[in-house]
C-alpha cells in the first residue's frame, strides 16, 4: 500500500503566508496549481516570443510538484527561511529529506518517473529557473490580491517582490508583467 497520493492530498491543508494576516487563506495546493500554470506560460512565452525551446509541459509538471515536500515539513515563512545561512541550509536539508520520503512511498516501479519531479536534473536548470520565477510571480499576485482587499500587511512584500521581478534576467518575466499583471487589478465586470 502506498501513502503517496494521500500525502499529496494534504497539500490543501498546508497554509501559506502564516506570519501575515490574510483576507484569504491560500493553501499549498492552490499555490502549486497557480505556479504550474504560470511556469507553463513562461515557457510558452520563451518559445513563442523569445525563440526558445523550453518544454512547457515539463515546466508545468515541475511547478505542480515544486513544493510537494511541504506536506511533511510545512511551509516555513520566507523571513524565517532566509533569516540566516544556517537556517536556510537546515531547511533545504529538511525539504530534501521530505521529498526523498515522499518518493520512497511510491511503488518501486513508479519511482523513476517521479524522481526527476522531486529532484530536477541539472540539465533542466532552464525549467527550474522558470518555475522559480513563476513561484515569485505567484507571491506577487498574492500581495496584489491582499492589497486590493484592503489588507496593507502585504505592502512591503509587494514592493520587494515587484522589484525582484523587474530586475529579473528572464525576459519572459518582464513580458508576463507587461501583458498580464494589470488584469489582476480588475473586477469580474471589468474583465468582461
Amino acid at each position: 500500500m502506498s501513502h503517496f497520493y494521500a500525502y499529496l492530498a494534504k497539500m490543501k491543508f498546508i497554509p501559506r503566508w502564516s506570519l501575515m494576516r490574510n483576507t484569504w487563506r491560500e493553501n499549498l495546493q492552490e499555490h502549486s496549481l497557480q505556479v504550474a500554470m504560470i511556469a507553463h506560460g513562461l515557457a510558452v512565452i520563451r518559445n513563442r516570443v523569445f525563440g526558445g525551446h523550453a518544454n512547457a509541459e515539463r515546466a508545468a509538471l515541475l511547478g505542480l510538484y515544486h513544493d510537494a515536500g511541504e506536506v511533511i515539513v510545512g511551509d516555513l515563512p520566507s523571513p524565517i527561511k532566509h533569516s540566516n545561512e544556517t537556517i536556510s541550509r537546515a531547511y533545504e536539508e529538511l525539504e530534501l529529506a521530505a521529498r526523498a520520503r515522499l518518493l520512497g512511498m511510491l511503488p518501486t516501479a513508479l519511482r523513476p518517473d517521479f524522481e526527476p519531479l522531486f529532484e530536477p536534473l541539472a540539465a533542466e536548470a532552464e525549467l527550474t529557473a522558470l518555475v522559480a520565477a513563476a513561484d515569485r510571480i505567484c507571491a506577487y499576485l498574492k500581495c496584489l490580491e491582499e492589497r486590493r482587499a484592503g489588507n496593507l500587511e502585504f505592502s512591503e512584500a509587494e514592493k520587494t517582490i515587484l522589484a525582484d521581478l523587474q530586475a529579473s534576467e528572464l525576459p519572459e518575466v518582464r513580458y508576463f508583467l507587461e501583458q498580464f499583471i494589470a488584469s489582476f487589478g480588475l473586477t469580474l465586470d471589468e474583465l468582461n
